[in-house]
């Protein structure tokens, strides 16, 4: 098993590839792994880093210790209405960046993504976590959007995310009451993907993403292209994309050797091209 340590300039983020898997941790137990500016910004930087990465075929997020993330740092959110020489432009055009440069970019990626829930995913990290593709969660972890408990309407693009992840009813429910969802409600819920137990989550969660890391790179991210305009698009235009996307796929290596695995009752070794 190959393992590469990836620097992220802060202790806060960690970052390590192994087997075509790129398992970023955030790395705040003691706060929860709430967001902290030093954790976006390095959070901000390695996702584009890996998405240029060849030997990332895959991205795993999880937490340290007991909790995945609890979002913003509240206890230092009164440092918020300090005095700044920043105008209100310049604050939203701040905050914009760090949305879209996490949870945004995070569910941007063509590459497959996975998050692993070890315990809460609470306001901005529950978002970060539905911009995963497939979410896993430890049997003692649970979700909320947490805003209104801080008389905040949301951010990272959470309404949007939930509302496309369990409709808008349940969506504007959990966003209104703020209710603190068990992980077994979750995953009824769609939440969460699955419920594993606490001591095998990383296992699991990991295996997922091996998994998925040696799928047909070209393949899935076509398939995440038609996922995301399943909402946006005519069905007839939705028909029109994916053919051409058919067409294009036909002719890479990986379907090839898919093809010629299939033959010769054996598993497909791809390439991504």
């Amino acid at each position: 098993m190959s393992e590469r340590t990836i620097d992220t300039g802060t202790e806060q983020l960690l970052c390590v590839v192994r087997d075509g898997v790129a398992v970023v941790t955030l790395n705040r137990p003691e706060a929860r792994n709430a967001f902290s500016p030093a954790m976006s910004t390095a959070l901000r930087e390695l996702i584009p880093a890996l998405d240029a990465d060849p030997d990332v075929r895959a991205l795993l997020i999880t937490g340290a210790g007991t909790a995945f993330c609890s979002g913003g740092d509240v206890k230092n959110m009164g440092d918020r209405r300090a005095p700044t020489d920043q105008t209100h432009d310049e604050k939203f055009r701040t905050m914009q960046q760090r949305h879209h440069g996490t949870a945004g970019a995070i569910r941007a990626l063509r590459k497959p993504t996975v998050a692993a829930l070890p315990g809460a995913a609470a306001g901005a990290g529950l978002a970060l976590a539905l911009a995963a593709d497939i979410r896993i969660a430890a049997a003692s972890a649970f979700l909320t959007t947490g805003y209104t408990k801080v008389a905040l309407p949301g951010d990272y693009g959470i309404a949007w995310l939930l509302t496309r992840t369990i409709g808008p009813g349940r969506a504007r429910e959990l966003m209104l009451t703020a209710e603190r969802v068990p992980a077994k409600r979750a995953e009824e819920l769609g939440l969460v993907n699955r419920v594993v137990d606490d001591a095998k989550l990383q296992d699991e969660a990991f295996a997922l993403a091996r998994s998925l890391a040696e799928g047909p790179a070209v393949a899935i991210g076509y398939i995440k292209d038609n996922l995301d305009e399943a909402f946006d698009v005519a069905h007839k235009e939705a028909i029109d994309r994916e053919a051409e996307r058919m067409m294009r796929a036909q002719g890479t290596e990986d379907h090839k050797e898919a093809v010629r695995a299939f033959v010769e009752k054996r598993k497909p070794v791809f390439k991504g091209r």
